[in-house]
């Protein structure tokens, strides 16, 4: 049994390698003209590849893509300077609105100051006319109740002597003693 442990050994040898080379095979040098071979058709291969297909493409992309943004930069700019335009005439339009507004104010003020001295002055007039036409009532009412004062004073003159005397009085001598008692 001790022969059976001696046959099997543990290690890193690889056992068997009598028919491999020593080298890294990419490293070996029986094959470097095939492989420089295939890496010149490869390498030629991969670049008609890129030049004349993917380079192509990522070109034309990259150069829509900076024309859009040209476009848009140039787009935004005549926008702003459109913009910038629209508020001056917006100031321009707001400026000329206010000052419309403010002589339409001013005319308006004048013309409301017009109609209301034209409408006080008619009420003045109005209210002098119905002053007068109160004065000459008052007038005229107070000529009538001075009329009626002489009839009454006699009247009640009249009517004193009877009670005093129990006689009737003479009007002619009543009438003149009333007129010498009012002057």
């Amino acid at each position: 049994m001790a022969n059976e442990h001696d046959t099997h050994s543990t290690g890193t040898e690889v056992p068997g390698s009598a028919g491999h080379a020593d080298v890294f095979p990419p490293f070996d040098t029986t094959h470097f003209s095939s492989q420089l071979l295939w890496l010149v058709i490869t390498f030629g291969a991969l670049y008609l590849l890129m030049s004349k297909i993917a380079l192509p493409r990522v070109k034309g992309i990259l150069d829509n893509r900076q024309n859009k943004i040209s476009g848009d930069l140039d787009k935004a700019t005549a926008m702003q300077k459109q913009a910038v335009e629209a508020g001056k005439a917006y100031e321009r339009t707001l400026a000329d609105a206010k000052g419309k507004a403010q002589a339409l104010g001013q005319e308006t003020a004048a013309q409301l100051a017009a109609e209301t001295e034209t409408k006080r002055k008619a009420l003045d007039a109005d209210l002098n006319a119905k002053i007068a036409a109160a004065e000459a009532q008052i007038v005229d009412t107070k000529a009538r109740a001075m009329g009626n004062v002489d009839e009454i004073a006699r009247e009640a003159a009249a009517a004193i002597v009877q009670h005093l005397t129990g006689q009737t009085p003479d009007a002619g001598a009543i009438a003149s003693a009333v007129a010498a008692a009012k002057s």
